[in-house]
């Protein structure tokens, strides 16, 4: 669950008490950003109440009145850090460990190392924001130097989710599968006189996966099945929900058919309709009520059906934001990458916990640093891979996620 753009950490999940009555309050910290260096910032003080809740006692604002139900559930993680304070490197470390591009991402390290359970389905889906995709584009989930097998496959979030998969009804599946079996020939010898063939037998690959998908992805994909209960419990009855809820839900369908790893993301191409707030925090009100039911239905959901004990959920940015402003007229935030917070949930997690810390006003981490690569490194180690032994061999080395560093964060490990 990616929420594109940086949600602030002290308005969502981590309680800053500390900052209450010290709103326009101008302090001394050494800043770099998009306004170039800064040696003060304006404090703006949380705009929503923090509430405990769950047997852990866990405050979250009221901006996630839903989710905060199922904090016993989640560990979250308010030690965050990250090397780039701009969303475009910022959001391709996230997603491939580094900052810059050309990497495999997550989804296609995971797609890689256990492979499909499902050959008539792709191991690896990305629904986006119907509002824009995020800045950089599909760097974000594309498969780097591995084969191209291995990127994700886009998701539509209104409408058939997948475009051109049903044949000419003038074509019977004889002829289609004749018509693929001559490609295939004829593929097969070109590749012989190339030295370079991965693309092409990717290619070939995402055909016959095509063709597969032709039976299995409509009913994959087809919720109207789905009791009005279900529906309703992921929100998808109110029209401010009604499309995240949808992606969740089409996320839970296709776990159970065997798809290792789907991406969902919040947040549109431009600021006022993503958690980019500069100006004003207010914005991150619809947002979060986009999102909100939705994922506390998914979380309901899976744990009703039994699939929380082995599904890992997720929920990140690429950074956070800072408790202050440089400007005066503004009442919004900067991009934070120095500390931020993020969550994991069910497939071996410890319920309820809390780990790590920021200081009293969430400028940097006070204890149990957490960055990218142990970020990483954990998540492979909830699916069961050793972050150092999963390797792809490219231009004469052996690379990985969590290149050349990360460690498991055993205090979120149940």
């Amino acid at each position: 669950l990616y929420m594109y753009g940086g949600p602030s950490h002290m308005d969502t999940f981590d309680y800053k008490p500390a900052m209450n009555g010290m709103d326009g309050k101008t302090i001394e910290v050494k800043t770099f950003g998009r306004g170039g260096k800064k040696t003060s910032g304006r404090i703006v003080e949380p705009r929503w109440k923090f509430n405990q809740y769950g047997q852990s006692g866990k405050w979250v604002s009221d901006l996630f009145p839903n989710l905060a139900k199922h904090v016993d559930d989640i560990s979250f993680i308010h030690s965050m850090t990250a090397d780039s304070p701009i969303h475009g490197s910022a959001m391709i470390q996230m997603n491939t460990g580094k900052v810059q591009s050309g990497a495999p991402c997550m989804g296609s390290w995971v797609n890689y190392g256990l492979g499909s359970e499902n050959a008539n389905m792709p191991g690896f889906v990305v629904m986006l924001d119907p509002r824009g995709g995020p800045i950089s584009g599909a760097k974000n989930w594309s498969s780097g130097y591995m084969p191209a097998q291995y990127e994700g496959t886009l998701f539509r979030s209104q409408g058939s989710p997948i475009l051109d998969l049903s044949r000419r009804s003038d074509m019977t599946d004889p002829q289609q599968r004749r018509i693929l079996d001559t490609l295939s020939q004829y593929n097969a010898q070109h590749a012989l006189q190339n030295k370079d063939y991965s693309a092409l037998n990717a290619r070939v690959a995402s055909y016959e996966l095509a063709y597969r998908m032709q039976s299995s992805a409509p009913e994959a994909t087809d919720i109207s099945n789905e009791p009005q209960k279900v529906q309703s419990l992921y929100g998808m009855d109110n029209p401010k929900t009604a499309v995240f809820g949808r992606q969740c839900l089409l996320a839970r369908r296709l776990v159970e058919r065997g798809v290792r790893f789907i991406q969902l993301y919040s947040g549109g191409a431009h600021n006022d309709d993503n958690w980019d707030a500069h100006g004003d925090m207010t914005l991150h009100s619809p947002l979060a009520a986009n999102v909100d039911r939705p994922i506390a239905g998914l979380l309901n959901d899976l744990r009703q059906r039994g699939m929380l004990e082995d599904t890992l959920v997720v929920w990140t940015s690429e950074f956070g934001r800072t408790p202050f402003n440089a400007t005066a007229d503004h009442r919004g935030r900067e991009h934070h990458h120095w500390v931020f917070s993020s969550w994991m949930a069910g497939a071996g997690v410890k319920a309820g916990s809390v780990y790590g810390a920021s200081d009293d006003l969430g400028i940097r981490v006070a204890t149990d640093r957490v960055h990218v690569h142990d970020f990483h490194a954990t998540i492979l180690h909830l699916l069961g891979f050793d972050h150092e032994r999963l390797t792809h061999h490219h231009n004469g080395r052996d690379y990985r996620l969590t290149d050349v560093a990360g460690e498991v964060v055993k205090g979120v490990l149940a």
